[in-house]
């Protein structure tokens, strides 16, 4: 897959849950089975405001060329998604939210790949 068509879906993805955890918490999280404090829901719109960046960001630098921001950008997002699966698996496994949150380690498990398979890569040969 394209690091340009890679990109896109992470923005898409983060767009929906960062703009969904910003205006409505509780009502993203419900199907997960989770419900929470006045706190809690202060967190997750904190959480979606920074997704809400992540989306912005990887959109607007999906159609970048240059190979070594490109690969600073996959590692740091391969790194971040690699944490949030860890995260999620975590949750998941031990009961803090339902079955629904395996569709999370998925989500994160994939693009996480993806930018780590990007950032390992080796590089392209130079072109005269």
């Amino acid at each position: 897959m394209k690091i340009s068509v890679l990109l896109s879906v992470n923005a898409a993805i983060a767009m929906a849950f960062g703009v969904g955890f910003t205006l409505a918490p509780g009502a993203v999280l419900a199907p997960y089975g989770v419900s929470l404090s006045d706190a809690g829901l202060l967190m997750c719109r904190l959480f979606g405001a920074s997704l809400v960046g992540y989306g912005i960001l990887t959109w607007q630098l999906r159609n970048l060329r240059e190979e070594a921001p490109l690969r600073s950008l996959a590692t740091a997002l391969a790194v971040s998604d690699a944490l949030g699966a860890l995260v999620a698996v975590w949750g998941t496994a031990t009961g803090v939210v339902n079955g629904l949150g395996w569709t999370t380690v998925a989500i994160y498990a994939l693009l996480g790949a993806g930018f780590a398979n990007f950032a390992l890569r080796k590089p392209a040969p130079a072109t005269a």
